[in-house]
């Protein structure tokens, strides 16, 4: 689609008929709002995220498993595809068994699985991601040389609070674990010129545009992207909240120069999560 432009989606995940199935339909609003209702509410199979990708010249798309997305289904379609898709793991140290099985489970996906990242949504615990319980999950990627990607921002169903998207939480966890590498999710809106702030501050933060539509990035995020934040934005879909061809096809409007075309698309997102070239 961008003229042989290698590209890497930072934020994809599976969203099969069984995994709709089992999500409460609250969850629904969010698609809903971005008009897609109707295209995500039966599923997908998992060989239309792969067909997806080829469609739109994707070359790469980081794969994340969640509090709704089973690990094995993403360790199953990681396996299929291992030169297309990489792994993104979930832990919850606010299960039953505690913090400790959940590094513990965490670890198990890295090394039987190979996946390259952590995804945590603390929206749906209600939780802060500067809360205690999540710190042991941030030292076990740095021990695993992993990258924790984070949802940042406005959480879309309106049944959960929005409160543990705000970025200043990101700051607290950078200046904890500097050697973490982390991965904010959704451009941080509506906090986004804060989540600027922190990306620029911190040289282990970056900033994915997941769930947003070039033609509707903040004026101060498309001023970072293209200047002094062009090292630290990289682009993501959200597949299937928003569909490849158009979140991508968008990017040529923000008038990015090749080289900058070329480290949103691609070359953060190796920096970011630790990708083989």
């Amino acid at each position: 689609m961008l003229d042989g432009q290698p590209v890497i989606d930072a934020w994809v995940q599976p969203w099969t008929p069984e995994i709709v199935a089992a999500m409460p339909d609250r969850n629904f609003a969010l698609v809903d709002k971005y008009g897609g209702g109707g295209r995500v509410r039966n599923g997908f199979p998992i060989e239309a995220l792969v067909d997806g990708m080829d469609a739109a010249g994707v070359d790469r798309a980081l794969c994340s498993a969640g509090p709704l997305i089973p690990v094995d289904v993403v360790a199953a379609a990681v396996a299929r595809w291992p030169d297309r898709l990489v792994g993104v793991g979930y832990a919850d140290p606010f299960a039953p068994d505690g913090v400790h099985a959940a590094v513990r489970d965490l670890r198990r996906q890295v090394e039987e699985f190979g996946f390259r990242a952590l995804k945590l949504e603390p929206f749906i615990n209600d939780q802060d991601p500067g809360q205690a319980q999540w710190y042991p999950l941030y030292s076990a990627c740095i021990d695993l040389d992993i990258t924790m990607q984070l949802q940042v921002g406005n959480s879309g169903p309106p049944t959960y609070s929005s409160h543990t998207g705000q970025p200043r939480y990101v700051d607290r966890v950078a200046v904890d674990f500097p050697e973490l590498r982390i991965v904010a999710g959704h451009i941080g809106w509506p906090w986004t010129e804060e989540m600027i702030a922190i990306a620029w501050k911190h040289p282990n933060v970056w900033v994915d545009t997941s769930a947003h539509l070039p033609k509707h990035y903040p004026e101060s995020f498309t001023h970072f992207l293209r200047t002094f934040g062009q090292d630290k934005c990289v682009w993501g879909s959200d597949w299937p909240i928003l569909d490849f061809e158009r979140a991508l096809g968008q990017v040529a409007t923000l008038e990015l120069t090749p080289e900058v075309r070329t480290k949103f698309l691609h070359d953060n997102a190796v920096e970011a999560f630790g990708l083989p070239t």
